[in-house]
């Protein structure tokens, strides 16, 4: 166990840090989804691609002397759609990560790319650059569904993309989402079983929801209701189940050992330092919390004088926080978990898990906290319980 010192009530210091990973936010897309809520901005012309990495050195090179001496065991290169720039873009950007900052030798480091703006030869360059596994924004291989999404791929080139990355990588996550307009339970198992067929190691699947500040908030689809999305998942974890595939977080199923170690990073409250765009990341001392954000605007960001906004974490909202987090975790997590990454007591929610406990939502021992079957599936009202000032 992490021993923590508190000062007095409210005042934590950590005797360790935890571990620190480092996400890289490219903010540029060849349309905007009408779902997507991430800070993306479709692509007018060519992109700036030597001019945005000179401002994400320079970001990271900002923020360096907050994490002196610490060790990367994962990077995550998100978007919008990054596999939009180039191969050497991406080898200069790791290269300029490595002469900043000391990578763990086996450190997972993850591109998200986008079928009809890859190919094979894309592909290798991307792993030549020290990309080592590769995250497919699938959705869907049903072309009624891709079009009611605004996705401009189609179920073909979704195909193909696929069977390039893992003719160039071992590691190949798809993303799929269900509960989309007009879909029905049928319709969702088809997905699924056909994402099963390209045997790779690791499958996300998530429910679509309606986001503020999206074009399906101001003009809502028709959606399957409550209970027929409940069976769709429910489907979901039967299919990867039955393929071999571990259910290990909310959304998230792998193979054995194919478990995505930067997500994992976040599920359990670790540290991430976030560059690039409308970047967001947190961070832990010895003595406080903090959460970072970048500016959202690429034309901002650009900029050598941007500013970017960060806050201590109040202590009272911490266990919020992390139950935000761990609790999606099919398995739980350790108990003592807690206050190795807040500072806090665990008798700090004491009864907050007394009555998560008493509602079937949560079981646990002196050892070990997960969440019941009906807490997964209640997930919202699990993590109400833990809200501050509640």
């Amino acid at each position: 166990m992490i021993p923590v010192a508190l000062d007095r009530p409210g005042v934590v210091k950590l005797a360790a840090l935890p571990p620190l990973s480092l996400y890289v936010h490219i903010p540029w897309c060849v349309r905007k989804c009408p779902y997507c809520d991430f800070n993306s901005h479709e692509r007018r012309g060519a992109l700036p691609e030597a001019d945005y990495l000179e401002a994400l050195f320079r970001d990271l090179e900002t923020a360096l002397p907050s994490v002196w001496g610490r060790r990367v065991g994962s990077v995550f290169i998100g978007g919008g759609t990054p596999s939009l720039f180039s191969p050497a873009s991406i080898d200069a950007l790791l290269s300029g990560v490595r002469a900043r900052l000391t990578l763990e030798p086996d450190a997972e480091i993850t591109l998200e790319a986008n079928p009809g703006t890859v190919e094979a030869a894309r592909f290798r360059g991307f792993r030549n650059a020290g990309v080592n596994r590769i995250s497919i924004g699938v959705q869907s291989f049903d072309a009624r569904m891709l079009a009611a999404l605004g996705r401009i791929h189609s179920a073909d080139e979704a195909r193909r993309a696929i069977d390039a990355a893992a003719a160039s990588f071992d590691n190949v996550n798809i993303d799929l989402m269900y509960g989309l307009p007009a879909q029905n339970a049928a319709m969702a198992r088809t997905d699924l079983q056909e994402a099963v067929r390209f045997g790779v190691a690791h499958i996300s699947a998530y429910q679509l929801t309606i986001e503020p500040n999206t074009v399906f908030w101001s003009k809502p689809p028709q959606l399957p209701g409550h209970d027929a999305a409940a069976d769709m998942q429910l489907a979901a974890e039967e299919i990867l189940r039955h393929a071999g595939y571990e259910h290990y977080e909310t959304s998230a199923f792998a193979r054995p050992e194919w478990r995505c170690r930067h997500n994992l990073n976040y599920w359990r409250f670790g540290d991430y330092l976030g560059i690039g765009a409308g970047a967001h990341g947190k961070l832990s001392f010895p003595d406080r919390i903090t959460r970072h954000a970048r500016a959202r605007q690429p034309e901002q960001y650009l900029k050598p004088d941007t500013e970017s906004e960060e806050r201590t974490v109040p202590a009272g909202e911490l266990p919020f926080e992390f139950m935000l987090n761990a609790l999606r975790l099919v398995e739980g997590f350790e108990a003592a978990l807690f206050s190795e990454r807040t500072g806090l007591p665990l008798s700090a929610v004491q009864s907050q898990l007394e009555q998560a406990e008493r509602g079937g939502l949560l079981a646990r021992d002196w050892k070990h906290i997960r969440p019941t079957e009906r807490g997964r599936l209640f997930l919202n009202e699990l993590l109400g319980a833990f809200l501050p000032d509640r």
